[in-house]
């Protein structure tokens, strides 16, 4: 998959994950768009007593905002989004994920 066979908007998730995660220096950057075209964007939480990856929180941003449906998700990774994260997207879609390797470049698409 190139970036020119992309939905400019499916191109933008991508361009915000990378920079979220580029601006917290996490390995994972993620976003979501809801319903509405609202976006959301998160990067890996690693806290003593919590541990979310950067897809889960952005889900979780769109739905405690009143998402009720997500229309796509991007991660950048340098490794592919887990069960749980998919699991985290299926809740409020099925919606597909774009997965893109650490400089952006899209690498995957999965429907969960």
């Amino acid at each position: 998959m190139t970036d020119s066979q992309l939905d400019p908007e499916d191109a933008k998730l991508i361009t915000l994950a990378r920079a979220s995660r580029a601006r917290t220096g996490t390995a994972t950057g993620a976003a979501v768009r809801d319903e509405t075209g609202r976006t959301y964007t998160a990067a890996d939480v690693a806290l003593p007593s919590l541990a979310l990856s950067a897809l889960q929180v952005a889900v979780a941003t769109a739905a405690s905002s009143g998402a009720s449906r997500l229309e796509a998700a991007a991660v950048v990774a340098d490794g592919d989004p887990s069960e749980a994260d998919l699991a985290a997207v299926r809740d409020l879609g099925p919606a597909p994920v774009h997965i893109a390797d650490a400089d952006g470049t899209p690498r995957e698409v999965r429907t969960p």
